[in-house]
């Protein structure tokens, strides 16, 4: 059951997410398409994407700018409060001072015996020496309220504040001045309570008063780096969202113009390829309306005028190998006469020939076997390019064949001096094919390799299986085919240097043999350096059993 139960949820969520990526395909393709579709070409596309992008690295730049000087402004404010903050609490320091002077003072003890040198003064005089403490304190505050040394103007609240402290201030000169005056006389008792009294209220009140501006003024400092640091944070978080935001739309600008444009140059290009390979059926249908869509409908016009063109050679092509094919046809009737007539007369049937007569014959009979060559192979080749060629595939000998190709030559070049060779593979016996075309392709390359090797060379002949395929290898010592020929041997009337200093051959051998191998399902190809010989070699499919 708990198999079924995940069964069933892994067979809900994978259509969730097909959607979901056929969804995002989707809009991908039609935002691409919005891209390609915009009337401008591909140079103003890409200097938009680039003003947007720097767009975007300005905001970046202007929101950093203006996050700093938040900073740099609440930096300097908490400077400005942590120098009223210094200003203020040295300020409630000399205010405690006077404050316990006072409470000396108001006491009325012995206790005050340290100003007095540890002596026990009768009358007022016992307290001259505190008053001159409790002088020298007040004027410490009228020193910490004097604003050109704060370095810094109090703003309007502190400013109120202070006038009252001053006000305090005064007050206390006042009652201390009439209580030092009263001391200084000696005079005893309470007389200078009441100026005692009012000193100490105005002090009381102007304790309150710069111990209060000392802790606004240090609430105002906590509660603005609470404020800095939540700005930090704040700032930091917008700085970072809007900075990867705009990455996000630079990257998804930069790959929405990429898809709009990379995606057509490989449609193009694909198509393009397909035009190479002969395919004229296609079309492109590209919404870009840039240069991408004008190489599109060039593509497409290019297409049609190739397939009308090619369509054209194709029709002259098939009537030039009809034409190859039925001229060759009505040629070999009477050149088979003209062969039968002057082997009849060579051989001296209806009556004796002088030597003069014996020699022109000769050169008729190889001139007639020579064109005769000739019309077959274009004879041939025009079949097999026509389509008309059916081969009789069977079971037959490849050993056989090989041996009857080399046999056939072998006079001939043992005329010239050169030796042949046969080699064949033990398994290397029984192929499926048509024997009667590969013994024409045997026939033709060893013929060429009769014909070019010079005397005392030699021609090797062999076949392996090579790979699951039979390779028939033929190789001679004659000089060589260049890099530059190698392939264009195999197409019709091509022959090489050495071919054309000959004067012999049709140059359709190879180009027939390869039409031939490849109805076969193999391929032909050569291996040659100049000066060093030429190794020919055709393949062919094993199907029969050795």
């Amino acid at each position: 059951m708990a198999d079924r139960r995940l069964g069933s949820i892994t067979g809900d969520a994978e259509p969730v997410v097909e959607g979901k990526r056929t969804a995002l395909a989707r809009i991908q393709n039609q935002l691409e398409r919005g891209v390609a579709r915009t009337p401008a070409n591909v140079r103003a596309k890409l200097l938009a994407a680039f003003l947007v992008i720097a767009a975007l690295l300005v905001v970046v730049g202007v929101l950093g700018l203006r996050v700093l000087g938040q900073a740099n402004g609440r930096v300097q404010r908490l400077g400005a409060l942590q120098l009223h903050s210094s200003t203020y609490q040295s300020l409630a320091a000399y205010a405690t001072d006077l404050r316990q002077v006072l409470a000396l003072r108001a006491a009325g003890t012995p206790a005050v015996t340290p100003y007095t040198g540890g002596k026990i003064l009768v009358g007022g005089r016992q307290w001259i020496l505190p008053d001159d403490a409790a002088a020298f304190a007040l004027s410490q505050v009228e020193l910490g309220t004097d604003e050109p040394t704060f370095g810094f103007v109090p703003p309007p609240a502190d400013e109120q504040m202070l006038e009252r402290i001053r006000l305090d201030y005064r007050n206390i000169d006042r009652a201390l001045t009439r209580i030092q005056k009263l001391d200084s006389s000696n005079v005893r008792g309470y007389a200078a309570q009441p100026s005692l009294t009012a000193a100490i209220d105005a002090d009381n009140d102007l304790f309150t008063r710069t111990i209060g501006l000392a802790q606004r003024t240090g609430n105002e400092t906590a509660t603005l780096i609470a404020e800095n640091r939540r700005a930090y944070t704040s700032s930091r978080d917008l700085f970072v969202g809007v900075g990867a935001i705009s990455v996000v739309l630079a990257l998804g600008l930069g790959l929405l113009l990429a898809w709009s444009l990379i995606g057509p140059i490989r449609r193009i290009e694909a198509r393009l390829a397909e035009i190479a390979a002969g395919d004229f059926s296609g079309r492109l249908d590209e919404p870009n309306r840039d240069e991408l869509g004008s190489l599109a409908a060039n593509v497409n016009r290019m297409n049609d005028e190739l397939r009308r063109l090619y369509g054209e050679l194709e029709a002259a092509s098939r009537h030039k190998s009809e034409f190859l094919a039925n001229m060759s046809h009505e040629l070999r009737t009477p050149m088979n006469a003209i062969l039968g007539f002057s082997q009849v007369l060579r051989e001296q049937m209806f009556g004796d020939i002088n030597a003069k007569q014996e020699e022109y014959l000769d050169d008729i009979l190889s001139s007639g076997n020579h064109l005769l060559l000739l019309i077959n192979d274009v004879l041939d080749l025009s079949k097999v390019e026509a389509g008309q060629v059916e081969l009789e595939v069977a079971l037959f000998s490849l050993r056989e064949a090989l041996e009857r190709g080399v046999v056939m030559v072998r006079e001939r070049a043992s005329e010239n001096g050169v030796h042949v060779s046969l080699e064949i593979a033990p398994d290397v016996d029984i192929v499926e094919g048509d024997e009667r075309r590969i013994r024409q392709v045997i026939f033709n390359i060893l013929t060429n390799a009769a014909k070019f090797t010079p005397p005392g060379g030699t021609i090797d002949v062999g076949a392996a299986r090579v790979d699951g395929a039979i390779h028939v290898a033929i190789a001679d010592t004659g000089p060589g085919i260049a890099r530059k020929d190698a392939e264009r041997i195999f197409e019709e009337f091509q022959q090489t240097d050495a071919g054309l200093q000959q004067r012999e051959g049709t140059g359709l051998g190879l180009a027939l043999s390869r039409r031939l191998v490849e109805l076969h399902g193999g391929r032909i190809w050569v291996e040659s350096k100049l000066g060093e010989g030429s190794r020919f070699v055709f393949t062919l499919p094993v199907r029969g059993s050795a």
